[in-house]
């Protein structure tokens, strides 16, 4: 019988993982999305990349999901001299305006507004805070003055942050505009918004999309900034899917706020019924070592207790000497711990009486709950837009979760969804036969077996394709 692995894996695409070979092998090995990411990629590198993943899905008979991961306002600082050190106690200029090469005296950034935006007494920390500045003076216009509090080597192009500064540029740069248009063209699964720091940012991207495409692309809201931990909430109100990013938000939160942050997201995007993606540094010593430390081990099984939908690796598959071997060994952590009781939902039945989607919600949260208490070993559903699918998966059932829809567009998009296997179905010819051919497909493709009891969810009647109102339970 086979297994669904339900915490997905989602592997960065770069220079280590760009071949038809390659990516064929992350597949293989557990891969169940494939993120593009545009700091680094160009149009035509990533339509290379999106052509050759749909021509494997094809081959493989798989339904690997794609991810385009936008930038965002990535404040970056400009090119410097070789062999520059910056000592602690020294004073250095940092300006806008027109690109130089800088050196220990004066450094070029490329964030104009910076000047009028910041205040004296407020930090930068650049290369994600190993260097860490005092600023003691601005012109408002296009020059500040500032002490260096924590030196070392300073090296071109480098990121900055800002954890004490309200920045005023937009989360969607005309770099992003362009990268989502033609995301959205190329008919993406995803696409991830990043520095979220406002429900309106959300809003910028999903109004952006629907103006210029004919199918509904959900967006994921990257959670780095402590604006976007405190307005975590009305974020997730327009968000279909939120990502922990814990590189920016580990420089510009105390490191030590991060875990319980953590926690606190996965379990309100639970809650939300939304997607959580737990990303950054999960596998990084894998980078150039064939093993994970054992912190990295317990970082990995500890976002998979959470009930993380799935664990992203960046640098890992994307430049690191051992993609495949990465996605090998934190195939096997999930394995280890993905069937732990603490990653379910209490159950709390849904209160939103009023609600057109209660009877959905309703069959959805007794479906997870009938297939615990009878021990089934599947929770089977029709969709056509994806919705109990989203809701099934959110209460995290011990059962997978069997998802049969004749809507091509969302077979893909579902595979970043905890403990859900998706298959093309298109029979509308009565309730019973549907029962019946799709707990055969399952059979036939090993995901149940003879004498399995299994939850089926279906909506009457069944041509009409609405939402679902029946729950029944079958024996194979």
């Amino acid at each position: 019988m086979k297994r669904i692995k339900k915490t997905k894996i989602i592997a960065t695409l770069g220079p280590s993982s760009s071949s038809s070979e390659r990516i064929e092998k992350l597949i293989k090995e557990g891969v169940d999305v494939l993120r593009i990411n545009f700091s680094h990629s160009s149009h035509k590198e990533a339509g290379i990349l999106i052509k050759e993943i749909r021509k494997l899905n094809q081959k493989l008979s798989t339904n690997t999901s794609i991810l385009a991961d936008l930038q965002g306002p990535k404040l970056r600082i400009g090119e410097i001299k070789s062999k520059v050190t910056l000592i602690v106690g020294n004073k250095i200029k940092i300006k806008t305006g027109k690109k130089f090469t800088g050196d220990d005296k004066m450094i070029f950034v490329n964030y104009q507004s910076l000047p009028s935006d910041i205040n004296i007494g407020e930090k930068i920390l650049i290369d994600d805070g190993k260097i860490i500045l005092k600023v003691l003076d601005s012109n408002t216009i296009d020059e500040i003055s500032a002490e260096i509090i924590q030196g070392g080597d300073l090296l071109s192009n480098k990121g900055f942050n800002l954890p004490n500064t309200d920045i005023s540029q937009p989360a969607l740069t005309e770099k992003d505009i362009e990268d989502a248009m033609f995301s959205a063209k190329q008919e993406v699964d995803w696409i991830a918004l990043s520095f979220v720091r406002h429900e309106s940012d959300i809003k910028s991207l999903i109004k952006l999309l629907e103006k210029n495409t004919k199918h509904r692309i959900p967006v994921i809201a990257k959670i780095e900034k402590p604006e976007g931990v405190k307005n975590i909430d009305d974020i997730m109100k327009h968000a279909s899917g939120i990502m922990v990013a814990r590189g920016d938000l580990g420089v510009e939160i105390n490191a030590a706020e991060v875990p319980l942050i953590q926690k606190k997201l996965v379990n309100k995007a639970k809650k939300a019924r939304i997607p959580v993606i737990i990303a950054t540094q999960m596998m990084e010593s894998m980078m150039d070592s064939l093993n994970p430390n054992r912190a990295e081990v317990n970082d990995v099984a500890n976002s998979v207790m959470d009930g993380a939908d799935a664990v992203m690796l960046s640098g890992e598959t994307s430049v690191g000497k051992h993609p495949v071997e990465v996605i090998q060994t934190i195939s096997k952590i999930i394995s280890k711990v993905e069937n732990s009781n603490l990653i379910s939902l209490k159950h709390k039945h849904p209160t939103d009486y009023d609600s057109e989607r209660f009877i959905t919600k309703s069959v959805c949260f007794y479906a997870a709950k009938i297939a615990n208490d009878t021990n089934a070993k599947a929770i089977s559903t029709l969709t056509n837009s994806g919705y109990t699918a989203y809701q099934i998966s959110s209460w995290r059932p011990k059962t997978h979760v069997l998802v049969f829809t004749s809507n091509r567009k969302i077979l893909t998009q579902l595979s970043l969804l905890w403990g859900v296997k998706a298959f093309y179905y298109s029979g509308t010819e009565s309730t019973d036969k549907t029962v019946e051919e799709i707990n055969k497909i399952a059979l036939e493709s090993n995901y149940l077996q003879k004498n399995d009891k299994v939850v089926n969810l279906t909506s009457m009647p069944i041509d009409k394709k609405g939402m679902v109102n029946t729950v029944r339970v079958s024996k194979i």
